[in-house]
């Protein structure tokens, strides 16, 4: 019995030893086989797959420029095109409805994007009384543009040849957006009237609008029968804009884009830009030089000479308090300093200046706009004492910004910073990281003390955490 028993039990052990056995060889041949099936294959399609690599930064090398012009307004207003194109980074076109004279499609190719011919749009219906048909070729840039059939490509940028971009801010700002989206980025005008009239959610051609890849390969292919129902609207961007709500997009709006639908003095607007990088600027022969003593075209350069220093920090609007002589003191980096001779309250001072006209004389309506507006005194003895970016110089300790005195003709003595001649601002380089380009905060800055009484100094850094923008008591 007891034999029998230790016989049982060695059979049942050569058993679970075979049972080991082929399951080990199974294991083994399956792990050979993948290995060999992974080693053979080809490799698999890259696709984004995360967050990080969606919002990967994007570079001019991503954007496709759809410039809109005409045959009469070229010769001019592509000095404007000329500001800050830069054809080894750049690509697109500039749209024409034919080839001006003496003039070849490759025309001055290092400083201009080439020049393309619109098609034939005859057989469209144009029926707004007074306006212009030529809208409906402009409005098929966008088509035209997508036609083009770049590589690698994430947006297309369409704005007019009197649109001055300011290329490193606008690729910062569209790397905020997943560009696999249907994605239509613009701002509206800053007159109330003219929002009311063309449409709230619409993005205005001339301070440039962004349209991601996949909504304008979409868009490209409905974007004629859009056109077709749509012959009483007036503008080109009227007939994006209809086309997209047909779509189902609305407008995500960018402040940094700017229609700028005023006349005459600017100033008030570039002075008090918002929290966000400058991105676009129109209509610069509508108003005066931004500069004083400067053509329009010199004074574009002088801005875009900060630009080339420091990009993102262009026009942001930093005030720091003088605890010594009760100065308030308002920066538009690369522009303008004002020093105030009393202590303002900081949400008195960020609302526009009214320095401008109105774009359309009309109803009340005409002069009103989307944003808070304060007076620009009319006696420059009672307006701030104004000092205007004169140059600029960068090392690797920083970025120093001297502002000028403006000589206004003011004839009675009004308050201390009227001794000054010059003021010198310091900064570190700016550059935003994604999380606080979604949400952004002003920076704060220091009034240094100068031995000279016709030099003030002024440090620009980030507030601390807890940091109040305040007024000395």
């Amino acid at each position: 019995m007891q034999l029998f028993q230790l016989l049982s039990k060695i059979q049942s052990s050569s058993h679970l030893l075979n049972f080991v056995l082929v399951s080990s060889s199974v294991c083994v041949t399956y792990l050979l086989a993948s290995i060999l099936l992974v080693h053979n294959s080809k490799p698999p399609i890259h696709v984004y797959s995360s967050s990080q690599d969606a919002y990967a930064p994007t570079t001019m090398e991503h954007i496709v420029f759809g410039i809109a012009s005409n045959q009469n307004s070229w010769a001019k207003r592509k000095e404007y095109v000329k500001l800050w194109w830069k054809p080894r980074q750049m690509r697109g076109c500039v749209f024409l409805e034919s080839m001006p004279p003496n003039v070849t499609s490759r025309e001055n190719n290092s400083t201009l994007p080439p020049i393309c011919i619109s098609e034939d749009t005859s057989r469209f219906h144009y029926t707004y009384r007074g306006g212009l048909r030529s809208a409906i070729r402009v409005a098929r840039v966008v088509v035209e543009t997508v036609a083009l059939n770049y590589s690698n490509v994430r947006w297309y940028i369409f704005g007019d040849d009197d649109t001055v971009f300011f290329p490193e801010n606008l690729a910062k700002t569209l790397s905020k957006y997943d560009h696999r989206l249907w994605y239509y980025i613009g701002a509206g005008s800053e007159v109330y009237e003219q929002n009311r009239f063309f449409g709230f959610g619409m993005a205005f051609g001339g301070a440039g609008f962004a349209i991601s890849y996949p909504l304008a390969k979409v868009l490209a292919k409905v974007f004629d029968s859009c056109i077709e129902r749509y012959p009483h609207l007036y503008g080109s961007d009227s007939r994006v804009y209809s086309c997209m709500t047909e779509l189902g997009v609305g407008l995500t709006r960018e402040p940094g884009f700017h229609q700028f639908d005023v006349r005459g003095n600017a100033f008030g607007l570039l002075a008090a830009h918002p929290l966000t990088p400058l991105v676009s600027l129109h209509h610069i022969d509508h108003v005066d030089p931004i500069f004083p003593n400067m053509t329009a075209i010199n004074a574009m350069e002088h801005l875009l000479d900060a630009a080339n220093v420091d990009s993102e920090r262009l026009l942001q609007h930093t005030v720091c308090y003088d605890r010594w002589f009760s100065w308030t003191i308002s920066i538009s980096w690369g522009y303008a300093v004002q020093v105030y001779s009393k202590h303002i309250y900081l949400p008195d001072v960020l609302p526009v200046q009214q320095t401008f006209r109105q774009w359309k004389k009309g109803n009340v309506l005409a002069g009103l706009y989307t944003f808070n507006t304060r007076e620009f005194h009319p006696d420059p003895c009672q307006r701030p004492t104004i000092f205007f970016l004169d140059s600029i110089s960068s090392s690797k300790h920083g970025i120093k910004s001297f502002y000028k005195k403006s000589y206004e003709n003011c004839t009675i003595y009004m308050g201390s910073p009227r001794k000054l001649e010059e003021i010198r601002v310091s900064t570190k380089k700016l550059d935003l990281n994604y999380k606080q380009m979604q949400a952004p905060r002003r920076h704060c800055c220091d009034v240094l003390r100068s031995t000279s009484g016709k030099l003030l100094d002024i440090a620009i850094r980030e507030c601390s955490e807890d940091e109040l923008i305040h007024m000395y008591a």
